[in-house]
């Protein structure tokens, strides 16, 4: 698991304090029969990102993802509701928040550009050329 008793454990030098953290039970939506109505299971996440003890580098990057679950004032909205127990959509929801900050910490691997060999030039030409004999073939024939 990736908490323990005081902190979320994102990773080996990122921990998020459970009191940033919101979690409130709620019932969960969609088919379940007469356990859903009446069992709040489901549980809604919300983490203020800019107000929380983050660095302001990982801080920037979260903000500057366009994902919908991040609202204008920069919390987070993560709603949990695949599970029965309240305890295993809980977990989930943990396990999702340091599943997003860790996206957003790794590093950006740059691209390297490079070239074409001159053997796929080759074959890319080829096939250009057989698929316009092939189409040259659908044509009408003038006699």
């Amino acid at each position: 698991m990736t908490h323990d008793d005081t902190h979320l454990i994102v990773n080996h030098r990122i921990r998020i304090p459970k009191h940033e953290i919101e979690m409130h039970a709620m019932r969960a939506q969609g088919a379940g029969g007469q356990n859903v109505n009446k069992v709040s299971s489901a549980i809604h996440l919300r983490f203020d990102i800019p107000a929380s003890s983050l660095t302001d580098a990982v801080k920037e990057k979260l903000l500057a993802q366009k994902d919908s679950r991040i609202t204008r004032d920069g919390v987070l909205i993560i709603k949990a509701q695949q599970h029965r127990t309240q305890e295993m959509n809980r977990d989930d929801a943990l396990e999702r928040l340091a599943e997003f900050i860790r996206t957003a910490t790794r590093p950006v691997t740059q691209r390297i550009p490079t070239r074409p060999t001159r053997a796929s030039k080759k074959r890319r030409l080829d096939s250009k050329t057989r698929n316009g004999q092939t189409k040259a073939m659908r044509r009408k024939v003038d006699y």
